[in-house]
């Protein structure tokens, strides 16, 4: 499971010209789930997204997580994050779990930061949507499941 997170001041998505979903201040999250993946890595990435201190404190200092600074979460399904691009100039998405188990996991994983952030908002998954950020910083950062299971050196 792939994530790239965004701090962001305010982020949103529209579907068809219609408003679907809005945040404020805190993180916005394009999320792609690989054939492989299971619940853990949605639990995996979840925990280590709330935690992780990239918000500013007083110092001008990355030290606060979202959850210290009552930030909110905009969460997007994006299989694009999963593309293989090595071969031709036309990526494939064969490493892609099918829509049925990523649409799946892909809820779970919202479920799982619904349990530790108070505002969790979300595209629609498999939908065109369009998305607005303004990105803080900017701090742009990708996280794989698969490095989060490793063994800790």
């Amino acid at each position: 499971m792939i994530a790239v997170l965004q701090r962001a001041d305010d982020a949103s998505v529209t579907i068809n010209n219609e408003l679907t979903a809005e945040t404020g201040m805190g993180l916005m999250i394009l999320l792609g789930v690989a054939a492989e993946d299971e619940e853990k890595d949605a639990e995996l990435l979840a925990d280590k997204i709330v935690k992780l201190r990239i918000f500013e404190d007083e110092e001008g200092k990355m030290n606060r997580s979202v959850t210290d600074v009552g930030g909110e979460i905009l969460v997007v399904s994006n299989f694009t994050l999963l593309a293989a691009y090595r071969k031709g100039n036309r990526p494939d998405y064969m490493q892609a779990a099918h829509p049925e188990k990523a649409e799946r996991l892909y809820e779970y994983f919202i479920s799982c930061l619904n349990k530790q952030i108070t505002v969790v908002k979300h595209g629609v998954f498999g939908a065109d949507m369009k998305i607005k950020l303004t990105n803080n910083g900017p701090v742009t950062i990708v996280m794989d499941s698969n490095v989060l299971k490793q063994p800790k050196r």
